[in-house]
């Protein structure tokens, strides 16, 4: 059954960006659970941050899943990534992504890389980037196999990321590694962007679509834009995806609304 979940971040530096909810853990969990969610998508400033034993109670109580959790605060706070030319700053990338992994995978959820995959350019050519990427793809997606969740892969538009843009980039990619423990990260706003048949993307996707960003074309809830959201719901089901579809998107005109209008879209779109 496709569930809908909504982020929470806890990354001061995040605020203006596409989480729905911010500040503290409490107040976030609280906020979706009020809203009617099933589950949350946390961005935390490190996963050493988070007690685990107050996530699970608040979880608990709230009757809430972790649906995953967001590594992208060692790029915003940090500026880490996985294909830095500095081979320390790389080394530090992959421990912090793997901490998430190890804290997500404990609550049963998959951690998400999405701009700590980085670029290329400078002194960077676009295959030692892709290198350095494969290789730490290689130790961390066993890493979320141990621990019996998958690691998600996002492919990010053109002004995010210039190593791959489109699903068909991601998959092609992903299919020369050995580890078999990635999935897609399909995010709607971006795929806007890329993909010139975002329904068609889905389907060439199919089992390795892990979870869905649920964003209109202007980064706001669905409904709130004007992406044509109907084939999309209808490749969803053809794949027979039954993840997550989680609202990355921008609490505007306030978080209140973002909540409740995803909400009231999800529940037209993917009745029970």
């Amino acid at each position: 059954m496709i569930r809908c979940s909504v982020t929470v971040s806890i990354v001061p530096e995040s605020r203006g960006g596409p989480f729905v909810f911010h500040g503290d853990l409490a107040s976030g969990l609280a906020a979706a659970a009020a809203a009617g969610f099933d589950g949350v998508e946390i961005f935390p400033t490190h996963a050493d941050d988070i007690d685990g034993f107050e996530l699970r109670r608040l979880l608990r109580i709230h009757g809430l899943e972790l649906a995953a959790m967001g590594t992208g605060a060692g790029w915003l706070q940090r500026k880490l990534c996985l294909t830095d030319p500095d081979p320390l700053i790389r080394a530090q990338a992959q421990d912090f992504i793997g901490a998430i992994i190890d804290f997500a995978g404990g609550h049963g959820a998959p951690a998400i890389i999405g701009s700590m995959q980085g670029r290329y350019g400078g002194d960077v050519s676009r295959e030692q980037a892709l290198d350095w990427l494969a290789k730490a793809l290689e130790q961390l997606g066993p890493r979320a196999h141990a621990l019996g969740v998958p690691l998600l892969y996002e492919p990010l538009n053109r002004y995010e990321t210039n190593l791959f843009n489109t699903v068909d980039e991601a998959l092609s990619f992903l299919g020369q590694l050995r580890t078999r423990n990635l999935r897609l990260l399909c995010d709607l706003f971006h795929m806007n962007i890329e993909e010139a048949d975002i329904a068609a993307a889905l389907r060439t996707a199919g089992p390795r679509v892990g979870h869905v960003h649920f964003a209109d074309t202007n980064r706001r809830a669905i409904g709130l834009g004007h992406l044509d959201i109907a084939p999309i719901v209808t490749a969803l089901q053809e794949i027979g995806y039954d993840g997550y579809i989680s609202a990355e998107v921008l609490p505007l005109p306030d978080a209140a609304t973002a909540a409740s209008k995803t909400l009231e879209s999800f529940r037209i779109l993917f009745p029970r």
